[in-house]
């Protein structure tokens, strides 16, 4: 019996289904890459009206201060001088779970910091780790699909996440991190966050680094073990919210400092791995961390439906001074955050107060659902026009980005991008200690016991032999828990 084609919603059929087109192998992605678009549109929409990720979260107000000078490689009005100071929200979440699940899942953390700055609202979207599953937006709907619920009997399934983790091991890097310690955070306060992403600064020269930011949390890293987040699961679903809303409310305000880590152009070239590839960090003794400024949070919203559930952020959202780069991961979040936000608050979302940057509004975007600043009135809603005074000013031009080729295509061939097992592995040895290995191969065990059916067996040995190509005494110890024989008997 022939095999059903994969095919688009208007029934080509498609091959380049986990890859996205890009100008060369780092990217960027390229506007013509259509699939990409439908998959990404089509999964904003499978759900009304909550968030199809980071669903479940909690929100507060603080204040964001410079106190490292990084004029050197941003011109960015807000960090121009130390000392000063803005305005920002965080919004906390879990990523999988639903609305009402519980705060200590295993699940990574979203940490989404949106600063009102002189020069607009600069969101900087990220998770509590700095890595993710997947290199490339368009396997997200997909990966996300494995998190959520079966279609069939609508539970949460051993089956789905494994086989698909197991059939992508770019993945085993951020599960490494997910199954240890880290992957149940102690609340929201004890956590870092990063921006996981690679971006890019240029300064009064319009010369360009690469840079990634962490936010390290000034409380102290706390996690808590497998059991003792499955008993608070059960005792208070709503721990890290309930921590976060009394320790302002006490007065006892959260601190992050916020880090960057610089890498050149030169460095780019010749770094080991692709430098925008998202499954991957660099080396803190390379790439050293170097103060930005330190945000605390100190003010509960007074609504939450108003100024939490409809806060909006998306890490197309850049000042002058802090851009974008090739990373294929977040060259999709581009498209996909505003878009999924005009899908569920509309598109004129940015008008929401707590969306509404602090420097007036000037274009000719006009109508559509709740229009609430005065749609301009009785203004021209063209540009350029005879009859205001609205103009493009050249010193906020975009500073070009040059590309590494002019051919465009689906994938990396670049073999060091497909190492997916040596930074992974390095965790596992060198930086956990024998506790949080221990641990990490105990939540392991637990969660693949949950694989059952006629494909248990092959899901297994798949995953394990990825944990083999990282450390093979993990493989050895995850085989043991799950009462397999490894390495397995060649026949």
């Amino acid at each position: 019996m022939a095999k059903k084609k994969l095919t688009t919603a208007a029934g080509r059929p498609y091959f380049e289904n986990e890859d996205s087109m890009t100008a060369g192998p780092r990217g960027p992605v390229l506007l013509q890459d259509y699939y990409l678009h439908e998959k990404l549109a089509h999964f904003n929409r499978e759900r009304i009206p909550e968030r199809i990720v980071h669903a479940k979260g909690t929100g507060a107000f603080g204040t964001f201060t410079v106190t490292g000078n990084i004029t050197k490689y941003t011109k960015a009005k807000l960090f121009s001088k130390v000392g000063n100071k803005c305005r920002v929200l965080v919004r906390f979440s879990t990523v999988g779970g639903e609305k009402g699940s519980a705060d200590t899942e295993r699940d990574p953390r979203g940490f989404a910091v949106k600063f009102y700055t002189e020069d607009g609202n600069w969101d900087l979207v990220g998770n509590n780790t700095p890595v993710f599953f997947i290199k490339d937006a368009k396997k997200f709907p997909d990966f996300i699909h494995t998190q959520k619920r079966d279609p069939k009997t609508n539970l949460k399934s051993a089956n789905m996440i494994w086989d698909y983790w197991s059939l992508n091991p770019e993945s085993l890097h951020q599960v490494m991190i997910l199954f240890s310690d880290r992957g149940t955070p102690d609340g929201y306060r004890f956590m870092n966050g990063y921006g996981s992403h690679t971006f890019s600064m240029y300064n009064k020269k319009n010369e360009r680094v690469w840079v990634k930011f962490h936010f390290k949390t000034m409380q102290g890293n706390r996690t808590l073990t497998g059991p003792q987040a499955e008993e608070l699961r059960g005792k208070d679903p709503d721990y890290a919210q309930r921590d976060l809303v009394e320790s302002i409310e006490k007065k006892n305000f959260p601190k992050w400092k916020l880090m960057i880590q610089v890498m050149t152009d030169e460095q780019a070239g010749k770094f080991k791995w692709n430098p925008f590839d998202l499954t991957k960090v660099w080396p803190h003794k390379d790439y050293p961390l170097i103060e930005a400024g330190i945000m605390e949070l100190n003010e509960i919203p007074s609504n939450y439906f108003a100024e939490v559930e409809q806060a909006a952020f998306a890490p197309s959202n850049t000042v002058n001074g802090i851009g974008l780069s090739p990373d294929k991961m977040l060259q999709g979040r581009i498209l996909a955050y505003p878009d999924a936000h005009r899908y569920r608050l509309g598109a004129n979302y940015e008008q929401i107060p707590v969306n509404r940057p602090i420097t007036p509004v000037h274009n000719h975007q006009r109508d559509g659902f709740m229009a609430i600043d005065g749609n301009g009135g009785s203004a021209p809603n063209y540009y350029p026009n005879s009859f205001d005074d609205i103009e493009a000013d050249r010193e906020y031009r975009e500073h070009p980005m040059e590309l590494g080729s002019v051919v465009a295509d689906y994938w990396d061939r670049n073999k060091n991008d497909n190492d997916h097992y040596s930074q992974a592995g390095a965790l596992f040895r060198k930086v956990m200690t024998d506790r949080e290995r221990a641990n990490t191969i105990a939540n392991f065990v637990a969660s693949m016991r949950g694989i059952t059916g006629p494909k248990r067996k092959e899901i297994l040995i798949r995953q394990l032999d990825h944990f083999h190509k990282a450390d093979k005494e993990l493989a050895i110890k995850v085989a043991e828990g799950l009462g397999i024989k490894w390495p397995p008997s060649k026949k």
